[in-house]
Protein backbone atom coordinates (compact mmCIF):
# COMPACT_ATOMS: atom_id res chain seq x y z
CA UNK A 1 0.00 0.00 0.00
CA UNK A 2 1.21 3.90 -0.67
CA UNK A 3 1.39 6.06 2.78
CA UNK A 4 -2.23 7.61 1.86
CA UNK A 5 -3.90 4.01 1.75
CA UNK A 6 -1.91 3.46 5.61
CA UNK A 7 -3.46 6.57 6.38
CA UNK A 8 -7.26 5.59 5.97
CA UNK A 9 -6.57 1.96 7.55
CA UNK A 10 -4.06 3.27 9.91
CA UNK A 11 -6.31 2.38 13.36
CA UNK A 12 -7.62 -1.04 11.77
CA UNK A 13 -4.09 -1.70 10.81
CA UNK A 14 -2.81 -0.88 14.30
CA UNK A 15 -5.07 -3.21 15.87
CA UNK A 16 -3.89 -6.21 13.58
CA UNK A 17 -0.43 -5.18 14.48
CA UNK A 18 -0.32 -5.23 18.43
CA UNK A 19 -2.13 -8.52 18.47
CA UNK A 20 -1.94 -10.62 15.51
CA UNK A 21 -0.09 -14.12 15.55
CA UNK A 22 2.04 -12.64 12.67
CA UNK A 23 2.99 -9.50 13.81
CA UNK A 24 2.42 -9.96 17.93
CA UNK A 25 3.91 -12.72 19.02
CA UNK A 26 6.18 -14.43 15.51
CA UNK A 27 7.51 -11.21 13.77
CA UNK A 28 7.86 -8.54 16.66
CA UNK A 29 9.63 -10.90 19.16
CA UNK A 30 11.81 -12.26 16.58
CA UNK A 31 13.52 -8.87 16.12
CA UNK A 32 13.78 -7.93 19.27
CA UNK A 33 15.25 -11.23 20.12
CA UNK A 34 18.16 -10.16 17.18
CA UNK A 35 18.02 -6.81 18.90
CA UNK A 36 19.93 -8.45 21.81
CA UNK A 37 20.68 -5.89 24.68
CA UNK A 38 19.88 -2.29 23.56
CA UNK A 39 20.23 -0.37 26.26
CA UNK A 40 21.65 2.49 25.74
CA UNK A 41 21.73 2.28 22.03
CA UNK A 42 20.77 4.71 19.37
CA UNK A 43 18.32 3.07 17.37
CA UNK A 44 16.03 4.22 14.32
CA UNK A 45 13.19 2.20 14.03
CA UNK A 46 13.23 2.67 9.70
CA UNK A 47 9.51 2.02 8.91
CA UNK A 48 7.76 2.08 12.42
CA UNK A 49 4.24 2.73 11.91
CA UNK A 50 2.34 3.32 14.59
CA UNK A 51 5.27 2.53 16.89
CA UNK A 52 4.60 -1.23 18.50
CA UNK A 53 8.27 -2.12 18.31
CA UNK A 54 9.45 1.54 18.84
CA UNK A 55 7.98 0.98 22.24
CA UNK A 56 9.80 -2.34 22.92
CA UNK A 57 12.98 -1.18 21.87
CA UNK A 58 12.09 2.08 24.24
CA UNK A 59 11.45 -0.21 27.34
CA UNK A 60 14.80 -2.20 27.16
CA UNK A 61 16.39 1.35 27.34
CA UNK A 62 17.19 2.45 23.71
CA UNK A 63 17.23 6.08 22.25
CA UNK A 64 15.02 5.03 19.55
CA UNK A 65 13.86 7.43 16.56
CA UNK A 66 10.77 6.57 14.15
CA UNK A 67 10.37 7.24 10.74
CA UNK A 68 7.45 6.38 8.85
CA UNK A 69 5.54 7.25 5.51
CA UNK A 70 2.39 7.55 6.75
CA UNK A 71 1.57 10.44 8.37
CA UNK A 72 -1.59 8.88 10.16
CA UNK A 73 0.53 6.37 11.39
CA UNK A 74 2.94 8.78 13.02
CA UNK A 75 0.43 10.07 14.37
CA UNK A 76 -0.66 6.54 16.45
CA UNK A 77 3.11 6.49 17.31
CA UNK A 78 2.90 9.52 18.81
CA UNK A 79 -0.03 8.98 20.94
CA UNK A 80 1.59 5.62 21.44
CA UNK A 81 4.64 7.12 22.77
CA UNK A 82 4.42 10.59 24.15
CA UNK A 83 6.46 13.70 22.68
CA UNK A 84 9.96 12.48 23.65
CA UNK A 85 10.25 10.37 21.04
CA UNK A 86 11.94 11.74 17.48
CA UNK A 87 9.31 11.02 15.08
CA UNK A 88 9.20 11.54 11.31
CA UNK A 89 7.21 11.59 8.30
CA UNK A 90 9.53 10.46 5.42
CA UNK A 91 10.06 8.21 2.22
CA UNK A 92 13.03 5.44 2.74
CA UNK A 93 13.12 5.86 -0.74
CA UNK A 94 14.63 9.91 -0.07
CA UNK A 95 17.80 10.80 1.58
CA UNK A 96 17.35 10.52 5.18
CA UNK A 97 17.06 13.25 7.26
CA UNK A 98 20.22 12.13 9.81
CA UNK A 99 23.72 13.05 10.03
CA UNK A 100 26.26 10.18 9.14
CA UNK A 101 27.15 7.44 11.66
CA UNK A 102 24.36 8.59 13.53
CA UNK A 103 22.86 5.34 15.02
CA UNK A 104 24.36 1.97 16.86
CA UNK A 105 21.45 -0.17 15.36
CA UNK A 106 18.39 0.43 12.84
CA UNK A 107 15.44 -2.06 12.85
CA UNK A 108 13.68 -2.19 9.12
CA UNK A 109 10.65 -4.28 10.16
CA UNK A 110 8.60 -5.49 7.09
CA UNK A 111 9.37 -2.38 4.99
CA UNK A 112 11.95 -2.96 2.66
CA UNK A 113 9.35 -5.59 0.43
CA UNK A 114 7.25 -2.74 -0.21
CA UNK A 115 9.90 -0.97 -2.21
CA UNK A 116 10.99 -1.82 -5.76
CA UNK A 117 14.77 -0.44 -5.68
CA UNK A 118 16.45 -1.54 -2.27
CA UNK A 119 20.14 -0.14 -3.19
CA UNK A 120 19.29 3.75 -2.09
CA UNK A 121 17.33 3.14 0.63
CA UNK A 122 20.11 0.31 2.18
CA UNK A 123 22.69 3.31 0.82
CA UNK A 124 20.66 6.07 3.29
CA UNK A 125 20.83 2.97 6.20
CA UNK A 126 24.47 2.06 5.69
CA UNK A 127 25.41 6.29 5.85
CA UNK A 128 23.29 6.82 9.29
CA UNK A 129 24.63 3.69 10.83
CA UNK A 130 28.18 4.28 12.80
CA UNK A 131 31.10 1.45 11.44
CA UNK A 132 30.28 -1.88 12.99
CA UNK A 133 26.38 -1.22 13.80
CA UNK A 134 23.66 -3.35 12.72
CA UNK A 135 20.74 -3.10 10.37
CA UNK A 136 18.84 -6.04 11.26
CA UNK A 137 15.70 -6.64 8.50
CA UNK A 138 12.16 -8.53 7.98
CA UNK A 139 10.96 -9.38 5.25
CA UNK A 140 8.41 -11.74 3.19
CA UNK A 141 10.12 -15.16 2.83
CA UNK A 142 10.35 -15.18 -1.06
CA UNK A 143 10.16 -18.91 -0.86
CA UNK A 144 5.95 -18.46 0.05
CA UNK A 145 5.65 -17.36 -3.09
CA UNK A 146 7.14 -20.66 -4.69
CA UNK A 147 5.10 -23.09 -3.00
CA UNK A 148 1.69 -20.67 -3.29
CA UNK A 149 2.56 -20.08 -6.69
CA UNK A 150 5.07 -22.26 -8.33
CA UNK A 151 4.42 -21.66 -11.42
CA UNK A 152 5.83 -17.63 -11.16
CA UNK A 153 9.54 -17.31 -11.86
CA UNK A 154 11.11 -17.33 -8.11
CA UNK A 155 14.39 -15.46 -9.81
CA UNK A 156 12.76 -12.37 -11.25
CA UNK A 157 12.16 -9.63 -9.16
CA UNK A 158 8.76 -8.78 -9.85
CA UNK A 159 5.41 -6.72 -8.28
CA UNK A 160 2.78 -8.85 -6.59
CA UNK A 161 -0.79 -8.01 -4.95
CA UNK A 162 -2.17 -9.68 -1.91
CA UNK A 163 -5.71 -9.18 -0.80
CA UNK A 164 -6.14 -8.90 3.21
CA UNK A 165 -8.70 -7.44 5.73
CA UNK A 166 -8.11 -5.57 9.20
CA UNK A 167 -10.88 -6.00 11.05
CA UNK A 168 -13.02 -6.01 8.62
CA UNK A 169 -11.91 -3.72 6.46
CA UNK A 170 -10.31 -4.67 3.01
CA UNK A 171 -7.48 -3.59 1.44
CA UNK A 172 -4.96 -4.50 -1.55
CA UNK A 173 -1.10 -4.72 -0.17
CA UNK A 174 1.24 -4.41 -3.28
CA UNK A 175 4.26 -5.45 -2.80
CA UNK A 176 7.71 -7.24 -4.40
CA UNK A 177 9.03 -10.49 -4.94
CA UNK A 178 13.08 -10.87 -4.96
CA UNK A 179 14.77 -13.74 -4.93
CA UNK A 180 17.29 -14.43 -1.50
CA UNK A 181 20.42 -13.92 -3.82
CA UNK A 182 18.97 -10.76 -4.72
CA UNK A 183 18.51 -9.37 -1.38
CA UNK A 184 22.01 -10.85 -0.21
CA UNK A 185 23.74 -9.10 -3.20
CA UNK A 186 21.64 -5.62 -2.50
CA UNK A 187 22.68 -5.88 1.51
CA UNK A 188 26.66 -6.69 0.51
CA UNK A 189 26.62 -3.96 -2.77
CA UNK A 190 25.71 -1.34 0.13
CA UNK A 191 28.22 -2.08 2.26
CA UNK A 192 26.93 -4.49 4.64
CA UNK A 193 28.24 -7.67 6.27
CA UNK A 194 26.02 -10.77 6.58
CA UNK A 195 25.51 -11.99 10.00
CA UNK A 196 23.42 -14.29 9.91
CA UNK A 197 19.54 -15.28 8.66
CA UNK A 198 17.19 -16.37 10.57
CA UNK A 199 13.59 -18.64 10.03
CA UNK A 200 12.32 -18.16 13.56
CA UNK A 201 9.36 -20.43 15.82
CA UNK A 202 6.63 -18.02 17.13
CA UNK A 203 7.15 -16.72 20.22
CA UNK A 204 6.61 -19.52 23.15
CA UNK A 205 4.13 -17.24 24.76
CA UNK A 206 1.52 -16.91 21.79
CA UNK A 207 -1.66 -17.69 23.38
CA UNK A 208 -3.01 -21.00 22.32
CA UNK A 209 -5.60 -20.05 20.29
CA UNK A 210 -3.49 -18.26 17.96
CA UNK A 211 -0.96 -21.05 17.63
CA UNK A 212 -1.21 -22.86 14.65
CA UNK A 213 -2.46 -26.65 15.48
CA UNK A 214 0.32 -28.24 13.89
CA UNK A 215 2.81 -26.15 15.91
CA UNK A 216 0.57 -26.44 18.90
CA UNK A 217 0.55 -30.24 18.63
CA UNK A 218 4.01 -30.40 18.10
CA UNK A 219 4.04 -31.95 14.86
CA UNK A 220 6.42 -28.79 13.76
CA UNK A 221 8.62 -26.68 14.94
CA UNK A 222 7.98 -23.45 13.05
CA UNK A 223 6.29 -22.37 9.71
CA UNK A 224 7.48 -20.70 6.40
CA UNK A 225 6.23 -16.47 6.56
CA UNK A 226 9.47 -13.53 6.88
CA UNK A 227 12.69 -13.88 6.76
CA UNK A 228 15.06 -11.98 8.81
CA UNK A 229 18.67 -11.05 8.77
CA UNK A 230 21.66 -9.13 10.95
CA UNK A 231 23.69 -7.23 9.31
CA UNK A 232 26.93 -5.39 9.85
CA UNK A 233 27.68 -1.92 8.67
CA UNK A 234 31.44 -2.34 7.25
CA UNK A 235 33.80 0.25 8.92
Amino acid sequence: MKPDQYDDLARTYDAENTSSLLNAYYERPAMLELAGDVRGLRVLDAGCGSGPLTAELLARGAEVTGIDGSPAMIELARERLGDGVPLHVGDLAAPLPFADDAFDVVTASLVLHYLEDWSAPLAELRRVLAPGGRLLVSVNHPFVRTVNFPEEDYFATRQYSEGLEFDGVPAVLTMWHRPLSAMTRSFVEAGFHVLAVDEPAPSRETPSELMPPRIASGERTAFVCFLFFTLEAAG
